[in-house]
């Protein structure tokens, strides 16, 4: 059996799985915010309660935000703030008694898409998680490429390409850096570009919903947010040309990314022919837990 455990800022989740991906126990718990120690106590807590309803042990992978660095064995990077700087990975195994797998949200996302989720049978899948940021993470031959430095798919911190004049302008990003393709893409960033329009002050999903009644500077700015997020998938499908990308995160609700989006890729991407399918992901906000849960792959893979 496999425990998946998705560390989020509000909640987290445990998922236990069967072999064949069946979910056989699974709960949610709000996080202790602030609260390094609660979180810990959080977790065993939640592979107790799995084990339980289960009867069996279970290998335990965690999806974290942030990543693990590979000189310190330290969280960086997350914006659940109380686990940068920390052991995560080694307090963990310490508290369960047992060997912890631990991967970035967005690789988890990505793995559980390319296993038994919208990607099932690709062999290179890139996940996009577009929400409050912009996250990724690439399978190949369903496993996870982290990269020497475990920042493989981070390519919301990378300039967003082909600005014209307005794009220019100064974007600043939370990671210290102008312009990052995150500033843009994120929902705060589809809000922005709404309220440098109109001057009002609305969410992301208000301008969607704005766009889908027919206000005419929202549909404008969606089409803008499309041809963004086509520049951004073409520079990933330059480089890795992935068999599917699938999107997940709250604006990958927006039902027409996915016929926008193919023809938007394919005029910005380096080929005379690029037909990548762009997909909405299966797993929904489960994603995450399920991904951690598959760091442990069957014996045979």
């Amino acid at each position: 059996m496999r425990i998946g455990i998705d560390l989020g800022g509000s909640k987290i989740e445990v998922i236990a799985l069967a072999e064949d991906g069946t979910a056989l126990a699974r709960r949610r718990l709000p996080t202790p915010v602030g609260d390094y120690a609660a979180t810990l106590d959080a977790v065993a807590d939640l592979v107790a309660f799995a084990e339980r309803e289960t009867g069996k042990a279970g290998t335990v992978g965690i999806a974290s935000p942030g990543a693990e660095s590979t000189k310190t064995g330290l969280i960086k990077n997350s914006n659940s703030t109380v686990l940068n700087g920390r052991p995560l990975r080694r307090d963990l195994a310490q508290k369960l008694n047992r060997e912890v797998r631990i991967e970035n949200d967005a690789n988890c996302f990505a793995l559980s898409e390319a296993i038994d989720g919208a990607a099932a049978g690709a062999r290179v899948v890139f996940g996009v998680i577009l929400g409050t940021g912009v996250g990724g993470g690439l399978v190949i031959d369903k496993r996870v490429l982290v990269g020497r430095n475990r920042i493989a798919g981070e390519w919301g911190h990378n300039p967003l390409p082909w600005p014209d004049s307005t794009e220019k302008l100064d974007a600043p990003c939370y990671c210290g850096k102008n312009g990052c393709i995150e500033s843009f893409l994120s929902g705060p960033g589809l809000a922005r570009s709404y309220h440098a329009a109109t001057n009002s002050e609305v969410s992301a999903p208000d301008v969607v919903a704005r766009a889908a009644s027919g206000d005419e500077l929202a549909r404008a700015c969606m089409r803008v947010y499309h041809d963004r997020l086509a520049r951004s998938l073409a520079t990933v499908v330059n480089i890795f040309d992935p068999d599917v990308i699938v999107l997940g995160g709250g604006l990958s609700n927006i039902a027409e990314l996915y016929a926008a989006l193919p023809p938007l890729i394919a005029r910005y991407a380096f080929s005379d022919v690029v037909d990548t399918p762009v997909v909405r992901a299966v797993h929904g906000d489960s994603s995450g837990v399920r991904g951690a849960a598959w760091l442990w792959p069957p014996a045979a893979d």
